[in-house]
């Protein structure tokens, strides 16, 4: 099962920003997120800042939060979803290449 269908965003708006910069989380910060389990899935997203460099402070900023998420890290790491989903052409390409040159499109 694909995680937008897991968390039920398949038909949900993209957005332009990976963080919404108002926003401040904290430890602590609010309601307890209930699905540990869950919240910590979503953190392999570290595996995608590899090649999606646009995301790797936000993602790095709620993974700072899986011993005890609340529900607005939760709301930051779904916004992350929203960014990637409307955003596919963002990214870094590993080509096959035996060259060590960096190329950028």
């Amino acid at each position: 099962m694909d995680i937008l269908e897991e968390i039920e965003l398949t038909n949900s708006k993209s957005i332009e920003i990976p963080m919404d910069p108002n926003v401040k989380l904290l430890p602590s910060q609010g309601e307890p997120f209930s699905d540990l389990k869950k919240y910590k899935r979503l953190a392999g997203l570290n595996y995608l800042m590899v090649t999606c460099l646009n995301i790797s402070f936000v993602v790095s900023v709620v993974s700072e939060f899986l011993n005890s998420p609340c529900v607005d890290h939760w709301n930051a790491f779904i916004r992350i979803l929203k960014y990637i989903k409307g955003s596919p052409e963002k990214g870094l390409l590993y080509g096959h290449n035996n060259h060590i040159r960096v190329v950028c499109y």
